[in-house]
């Protein structure tokens, strides 16, 4: 059961009793504007605590658990002593205890997960809503190739940098990637991948991304890296793309389709592909289907989802698409977004001088329940590759990736 210290003049029995309930939910102490502080039982040992500097923001917080907590957070007025990972870890943690059930979730929230179309004008307005702020905002806390998405730590040690090359190397040893092969990659970020298929597997790529100043980030490095006649980014709708193929990739873009649009992408990607041709599809998932979290869809990834497998389904099964291989990346993702985390709060005092303190809290919060998500489980990152269901120009074996040699596009480039 929960216990408090001694109350003061500060607190009356109802406050106890909500943080209390806090405490117990979250598997964190509260502290009262107060100084009262409530634990969540007698013989537990913690590491941090939540702090509530007034009885409105108490109430907010047992109103709006995941809301209320995120702009308390965003604004200042609730802060957290400790490690926030941590703090959002034990909740995560707490959390399965409880029975699994979405009734918690607003109506209107499950409503728009559930009737979710992203059309073409919709998607550029939730990507300028996440990448607008500039991939001056991104580089001082994401690897020197600039990848936005779960790396591939072939032991717990490697850097980010050799991890996330270790992640462009894996995608394309699962793809087969052959010296001239043609491949489609729909949604790019800046480009690293279709340099890197480009510049160490002899390939053709044509990369799309509604994002422009990504795009001409991208370009950029393309020429730098000597490439430039080999790939082009197309700064398009990836609903835009045709042709036929030998391979189709998508890293991080599945979250932002929509679910009323995975029978769409599904049916683009079997269209692309040649007769003999594979896919890859990258992307953050659930072990069972859950409504995305309010908070984290109005300030971070407007129209984002993460669909559960059986959901994900919907993308091959209706197109003829068999997969070939699905492997669960979650772990690697959590040590990902400690990298970043870290290098977030190395970079702050910059972040804050351009963005301001509170978009730097909100990006804090982001990347440190995005950790915690996935290092409990309650987040999943799928990589699956699929073909032609009629193929047979498939693998025999999964390919092991730990053994491919550390090429860097940037310094170590084909002739044109």
């Amino acid at each position: 059961m929960p216990t408090t210290s001694r109350p003061s003049k500060g607190t009356n029995k109802l406050d106890l009793r909500l943080a209390a309930g806090i405490a117990k939910k979250s598997g964190v102490p509260v502290r009262l504007w107060d100084d009262t502080f409530v634990f969540a039982s007698a013989n537990a040992q913690h590491r941090a605590t939540i702090r509530i500097p007034n009885r409105a923001t108490l109430w907010n917080l047992v109103a709006r658990p995941s809301s209320g907590f995120g702009e308390g957070y965003r604004d200042g007025s609730i802060k957290v002593d400790g490690d926030l990972a941590e703090v959002l870890a034990a909740g995560f943690t707490h959390a399965w205890d409880r029975k699994p059930r979405n009734r918690g979730a607003p109506v209107m929230q499950r409503l728009a997960d559930a009737i979710q179309v992203i059309s073409r004008t919709r998607a550029r307005r939730n990507a300028e809503a996440h990448y607008g702020l500039g991939s001056e905002f991104y580089r001082p806390w994401l690897d020197s190739r600039m990848v936005y998405t779960c790396a591939y730590f072939p032991d717990r040690d490697a850097s980010l940098e050799d991890a996330q090359l270790a992640k462009l190397n894996l995608v394309c040893r699962k793809l087969g990637l052959r010296e001239g092969d043609s491949v489609v990659e729909l949604g790019s970020g800046w480009g690293a991948l279709a340099i890197h298929m480009a510049a160490q597997y002899g390939t053709r790529v044509r990369a799309f991304n509604i994002c422009e100043e990504q795009v001409e980030v991208a370009r950029a490095s393309a020429r730098r890296a000597g490439v430039a006649g080999r790939v082009e980014f197309v700064a398009e709708d990836y609903r835009e793309a045709s042709g036929r193929f030998d391979a189709v990739v998508s890293v991080g873009m599945l979250e932002h389709v929509g679910r009323k649009e995975y029978g769409r992408f599904g049916a683009l990607v079997a269209r692309l592909l040649r007769p003999d041709g594979r896919a890859l599809v990258h992307t953050i998932g659930r072990h069972r289907r859950m409504p995305t979290n309010p908070w984290i869809r109005r300030r971070i990834f407007p129209g984002g989802y993460a669909a559960s497998l059986g959901e994900l389904r919907n993308v091959f099964e209706p197109n003829e698409l068999a997969i070939l291989d699905i492997e669960n990346l979650r772990r690697h993702y959590a040590l990902t977004l400690n990298h970043w985390r870290n290098r977030f709060a190395t970079a702050r005092d910059q972040i804050v001088q351009q963005h301001g303190a509170e978009l730097a809290r909100t990006w804090e919060l982001y990347l440190a329940a995005s950790e915690a998500s996935f290092a409990t489980g309650w987040s999943q990152l799928y990589q699956i590759v699929c073909a032609p269901a009629s193929s047979n120009a498939i693998p025999w074996t999964r390919p092991t990736p730990i053994d491919l040699p550390a090429l860097d596009p940037l310094s170590h480039t084909r002739g044109e």
